[in-house]
């Protein structure tokens, strides 16, 4: 990968020229979502001071943040949206061909769905599934794929429909190294981190997954929760070294890592509470800090490659 001088090199040469052009559409757009920030809370001051008289003022305050927030979401979608295209075009698909011109981007496709439910780290089939910033290509000898990924469920009550996130961040698929005809979920270790070895014997109990797999490395035991289909395959894939690799992958990211093995594959789920790759609309574009920013994300997908050491083929896997 590509370190921090190059980066910066390739900001000064490549970038900078072309985003002081994008700075110019990003202060229009600014100034015209900052107007439309200020219409709707007048609004929303309208509405508290007409219906407070009538339903009270906690429920006309609900009314008018509920009004409020459905006209800045699509007000914004319909201000930003030619600016955001443009942000991606130019940035995003530029750091992805820097770091590898082999790689081609789609800000508007994502991982298919039939992907992510292959990959069984989730199990609750989602309601509504959506993602964009969709990576594809081939990194040394390892065929991969990656784009965010927002999947939600959603529930009924008395007060309507809710949704609820599964899953929101990174979703990436690898070719593995190993072949396998077995079926291995790695999950964060919860239950055992709260109740110790009762955590242990509930895990056991998971009825959704396959057997529990236990393994002799205790820092990936204390971290991490193995179901498998094959017991020998399972210790097979997940080697001494992978396991350490894993380990040391989520100290280096300092997130929770959910991986599946399946039909020779990787799948690795990575959280974010925040979206990924977007433009920031009131910073100005020019900042190599933000570009940072979205170099090390897609290098934090990417460098999964490396840290997992997939190109490394194993007996006749080429």
């Amino acid at each position: 990968m590509k370190n921090d001088k190059e980066l910066l090199e390739f900001y000064k040469t490549e970038l900078l020229k072309d985003l002081q052009g994008l700075e110019q559409q990003r202060k229009k757009v600014a100034r015209k979502l900052t107007l439309l920030t200020a219409i709707a809370l007048c609004l929303a001051l309208g509405i508290i001071l007409l219906l407070s008289s009538k339903f009270g003022f906690l429920a006309a305050i609900v009314i008018a943040i509920i009004i409020t927030c459905a006209i800045l979401a699509i007000g914004y979608k319909v201000v930003a949206s030619g600016y955001k295209v443009t942000f991606k075009n130019l940035v995003i698909e530029r750091l992805v061909k820097f770091i590898d011109e082999g790689l081609s981007y789609n800000a508007r496709m994502h991982v298919p769905k039939t992907l992510y439910m292959m990959s069984e780290i989730f199990k609750r089939r989602p309601d509504r599934y959506r993602g964009d910033d969709y990576v594809k290509g081939t990194l040394g000898k390892t065929a991969i794929e990656f784009s965010e990924i927002h999947s939600e469920y959603k529930t009924h009550d008395k007060n309507g429909t809710h949704w609820h996130t599964i899953f929101k961040g990174l979703f990436f698929i690898g070719d593995f190294n190993k072949h396998f005809t077995c079926k291995v979920v790695v999950l964060p270790d919860r239950a055992e981190k709260l109740f110790g070895h009762v955590g242990k014997m509930l895990q056991s109990w998971n009825i959704a997954r396959d057997d529990l797999v236990k393994l002799e490395d205790v820092e990936f035991e204390k971290q991490f929760v193995v179901y498998g289909s094959d017991q020998i395959q399972a210790r097979y894939i997940l080697s001494p070294s992978l396991m350490k690799r894993i380990t040391e992958f989520r100290e280096k990211t300092g997130r929770d890592i959910y991986l599946s093995f399946q039909a020779s594959k990787v799948f690795v789920a990575v959280p974010y509470r925040r979206d990924l790759f977007e433009p920031k609309m009131f910073r100005s574009v020019l900042d190599f800090e933000p570009i940072k920013e979205y170099y090390e994300d897609l290098n934090l997908a990417l460098g999964i490659v490396e840290d997992l050491d997939l190109n490394t083929r194993i007996w006749t896997k080429e």
